[in-house]
């Protein structure tokens, strides 16, 4: 297999640009039925990213008991959970100037090691600040993990079946709502320090597994962006429309999101009148409906067109998010309901636009364009929950208040990224466009 992999890898066919974009046709079931090379490199690429996203989001859910334990309010607990996204940024744009002179696979293997010392360190953390950070030196090495990944899944997997690819790659998030993160509430019932310590032992097993099963990723390095300086990376980079407004949607998204999730465990406790260890239903439903619905989209957006799937499901989030920042006293199902719809229809959007995004670079930019990208996504999920954090107002043992308001600003949000995503689209390649292939998907 690894044989099989590294060619897959080493010869991408490279993106080609709107002036020879194909003649499209809808793509069959059989076009974006992944290959068993390209499943096994999907496997252990969803392993990683599935580790650095239980870190990402075991945080929210043990928002209620940090807060007691050391005792913090509202507003400092969202700057612990930015902390992550801040180091993250600040890793994900230093790294956009040199990240493409690498082999990925190396790259990859570095930062992994790096976020499993960073999580180590929270496990050991013996107080507000210690936490802040070890959460920060994790964002440093944990954010641009991310960016690497979805570059070796733009390189190694053609256009075609890219989505449904990036479905299988984000799945991890369902993975870790759905066994992760019920996993880390019961352990957290013995202690706050168990879910990290217990995560940065899968994360050390991991690393010989990549080492072994990896392949190289280096092609990239053949190419004349190799040779480029880093001003003159940065600058193809910055200088290119799309790649700007991708970022403009990536970050609209991700700060639509964050006002609102890391505060749903605290929201569900005051407000909606569930226990702490009733949490872990939220997200084990939420995980298993996600597990199965970013696959479904993903593959649906290789289909049926990637717009068209992101506005039905950016519609579908608005409603979702303003269903859930609206509940009052409500039985234990009906707050696990509204929960999984919203978990399945905010992650929903991101599997298109991810692939719309992904798909908006050459290949020979990938690695500088999506560490920028992810620095895109780190800074504004910090930026979304500290202004979340600082418009709920938090009285000690009262229900939350504003987190409605929060809903309609990040459902406006949601609205206003049909616009953004539009602007990512091809135009339609003329007849005669060379080096037609039949296959290529509609954005």
């Amino acid at each position: 297999m690894t044989n099989d992999l590294s060619a897959t890898t080493s010869t991408p066919p490279e993106t080609p640009t709107e002036e020879a974009l194909p003649v499209r046709r809808r793509a069959t079931a059989a076009d974006t039925r992944l290959t068993p090379a390209e499943w096994g490199l999907l496997s252990i690429l969803t392993l990683m990213q599935f580790s650095v996203t239980i870190d990402f989001i075991i945080i929210a859910p043990l928002g209620p008991q940090l807060m007691r334990v050391f005792g913090i309010d509202t507003a400092q607990f969202g700057q612990t959970v930015a902390a992550y996204a801040f180091g993250a940024g600040l890793s994900s744009f230093s790294a956009a100037f040199f990240l493409d002179r690498f082999d990925r696979k190396r790259a990859l293997l570095v930062l992994f090691t790096g976020f499993t010392a960073g999580t180590f360190c929270c496990a050991l953390a013996p107080g507000y600040h210690a936490m802040l950070a070890a959460r920060f030196m994790t964002g440093i090495f944990g954010g641009v993990c991310g960016g690497v990944v979805l570059a070796i899944v733009g390189d190694a997997i053609p256009e075609v079946r890219r989505a449904t690819a990036m479905g299988t790659v984000m799945s991890a998030f369902a993975l870790a709502s759905a066994l992760g993160v019920p996993a880390g509430l019961w352990m957290a019932e013995r202690g706050w320090h168990w879910p990290f310590l217990i995560l940065g032992i899968l994360c050390a097993a991991i690393i010989p597994f990549a080492i072994w099963r990896l392949p190289r990723s280096d092609s990239h390095l053949r190419q004349a962006a190799s040779r480029e300086s880093a001003g003159a990376r940065m600058w193809a980079v910055l200088a290119n429309g799309k790649h700007l407004r991708a970022f403009s949607l990536m970050a609209a998204l991700t700060t639509a999101g964050f006002m609102v999730v890391p505060f749903i465990s605290t929201f569900m406790v005051r407000n909606v009148g569930m226990t702490e260890s009733q949490l872990k239903y939220n997200f084990l439903s939420g995980g298993l409906c996600t597990l199965f619905s970013m696959n479904l989209i993903g593959r649906l957006s290789d289909m049926y067109g990637r717009m068209r799937l992101f506005t039905i499901m950016a519609i579908l989030s608005s409603g979702a998010v303003l269903w859930l920042t609206h509940l009052s006293t409500e039985p234990v199902v009906v707050a696990v309901v509204v929960t999984s719809v919203f978990m399945v229809t905010m992650t929903g959007r991101f599997v298109p636009a991810i692939a719309m995004i992904t798909g908006s670079v050459e290949a020979r930019h990938r690695g500088g364009f999506m560490s920028l990208n992810s620095c895109v996504q780190q800074t504004f999920s910090g930026l979304g929950t500290s202004l979340g954090g600082y418009l709920i107002i938090d009285q000690v043992h009262q229900p939350l208040q504003n987190y409605g308001l929060i809903g309609w600003i990040a459902a406006g949000i949601a609205i206003a990224c049909i616009g953004l995503a539009a602007r990512l689209r091809r135009p339609p390649a003329l007849p005669s466009s060379p080096g037609a292939v039949t296959a290529e998907i509609m954005g």
